[in-house]
């Protein structure tokens, strides 16, 4: 069932980008996304053999992609980036990842900087003992019994709406509206249910985070004018998931899809990419479950969105509206999703499995609300707990990516290196010397999520911007923050 690959041959097709050249029993070649800067973090070759990996599985379509942000994942790379066809083609878990559908969203504000600065550590308080995180953090969650966990799998946010804690336009500025229309409840597990139902409005641990930003720079003012943006501004951004519930959902299938892929007489180099066909009967079970999942992370994010808002409107004593608290939009991280692409002049319905990477949808595409139509979707790119954010916009040259950019800096060590790295440091003094303020629930996870464990994000988006994928909009610079 297994069977390895050979010595990789890599060569430089242009400033931005990297390919892996096809040799048996890949079925494709492999494109990535990187500068020279980039080239130098991917030396020991094990995630470039991942990329390649994924060009072997049955029916992909085009080459098996990553973004600059690339680093080491479960069977994909995270910021890897494939498309299979729905006729003969697969789906994976392990292309989805294990946090099904961690995603960020960006609330603007009308307040400013100079507003906000001299509380900022008083705010940041407020909402850490508002917003359940760590990694259980479901002692304080917002407790629904089943049969509303049920409702949210299949209606994702707009359960959320008519719970009173979204209004239409939250729903607007969410991928597919804040739910997955093929969602399927019943497929998933008794474990994963009661590992969500104390989790929803909780942040949860590793690298989720709530920030408070400041808009440092603005480099396109006519987007950001429709975006809402504007220098010195005060933003809030959410990066959470699907948490135990999209583990379990992850767990639950990886290990049917290993027996399901050798019946479909699935070759795979690697047993971390076990996968099924997307037409049978336990490719149609995941997709309805990861579908689920993701629905959870949308409402989710939406909980907490509202508990920031009601904290905003006690520190503030004025309405979130009067605030100006509306959400520029939700991404989706970790997610597979079937769209009609054009390939070799061919329209083709395709899963475009995107693990570690943003759908970027261009100017004109009719799956944008009409506000985003001329820009392009807004793309949000976190960086480290000390570096910049960016947020950028969709540009026509994501078509080559199937409307896909990176989703973050992208990680340099592993957790285990960067707790290595953090022995006998104060990662909480050194943010703040920095101007940072942060709260966390366990030092062990600051010291894992500390910036030089991490790429930098400045590179990131150079190299997804020069190659045409995405517009730069404006550079956020982090103030306080919370970390699981």
């Amino acid at each position: 069932m297994y069977r390895a690959l050979e010595n990789l041959s890599v060569r430089r097709l242009d400033k931005y980008r990297l390919e892996i050249r096809r040799q048996p029993p890949m079925l494709t070649c492999g494109v990535i996304y990187a500068n020279a800067r980039i080239e130098k973090d991917l030396k020991d070759g094990n995630v470039l053999r991942q990329v390649a990996n994924v060009a072997c599985l049955p029916g992909i379509i085009g080459p098996s992609l990553a973004m600059p942000d690339i680093h080491w994942g479960y069977g994909f790379p995270i910021g890897g980036v494939a498309a299979f066809s729905l006729d003969g083609g697969i789906i994976s878990p392990g292309g989805v990842g294990y946090d099904i559908n961690c995603g960020i969203r960006c609330i603007t504000t009308r307040i400013s900087m100079r507003e906000l600065h001299p509380g900022v550590e008083d705010l940041l308080a407020l909402l850490y003992s508002t917003i359940p995180s760590g990694v259980g953090s479901s002692t304080r969650g917002f407790r629904v019994g089943k049969r509303d966990l049920l409702d949210v799998l299949a209606n994702g946010s707009r359960w959320a709406l008519k719970q009173g804690l979204a209004d239409r336009e939250d729903l607007e500025a969410h991928e597919d509206g804040g739910c997955m229309e093929d969602a399927d409840p019943e497929a998933v597990s008794e474990r994963a249910i009661e590992r969500g139902l104390p989790q929803l409005g909780t942040l949860g641990s590793g690298n989720h985070f709530l920030e408070i930003d400041v808009v440092e720079e603005i480099f396109d003012e006519d987007t950001a004018r429709i975006f809402g943006l504007f220098e010195g501004q005060t933003v809030v951004l959410i990066h959470s998931g699907s948490r135990g519930l999209g583990h379990q959902v992850c767990d639950d299938y990886v290990h049917a899809m290993l027996s399901a892929g050798i019946r479909s007489g699935i070759e795979l180099p690697d047993r971390q990419l076990a996968c099924a066909p997307i037409s049978g009967s336990q490719g149609k079970a995941y997709f309805g479950a990861m579908a689920a999942a993701a629905n959870f992370a949308f409402a989710n994010r939406q909980i907490m969105t509202h508990l920031v808002r009601q904290t905003f409107e006690r520190y503030f004593s004025s309405s979130w509206e009067r605030l100006g608290m509306r959400l520029l939009y939700d991404c989706c991280h970790n997610i597979a999703k079937k769209e009609t692409i054009t390939w070799d002049g061919r329209r083709i319905q395709a899963c475009i499995h995107r693990k570690g990477a943003t759908r970027a949808l261009g100017p004109g595409d009719r799956r944008l609300p009409e506000r985003f139509r001329k820009t392009g979707q807004p793309v949000l790119v976190p960086g480290d707990m000390g570096r910049s954010s960016y947020i950028l916009a969709g540009a026509p040259g994501a078509k080559e990516t199937f409307s896909s950019a990176c989703h973050g800096a992208g990680r340099l060590l592993s957790r285990q290196q960067a707790k290595k790295l953090g022995r006998g440091r104060s990662i909480l003094d050194e943010l703040k010397g920095r101007g940072v303020h942060a709260m966390a629930a366990s030092r062990g996870t600051l010291a894992e999520e500390a910036p030089d464990a991490y790429k930098d994000v400045a590179e990131v988006v150079s190299t997804i911007t020069g190659a045409g994928i995405c517009r730069a909009v404006a550079r956020l610079k982090p103030l306080a923050m919370v970390k699981g």
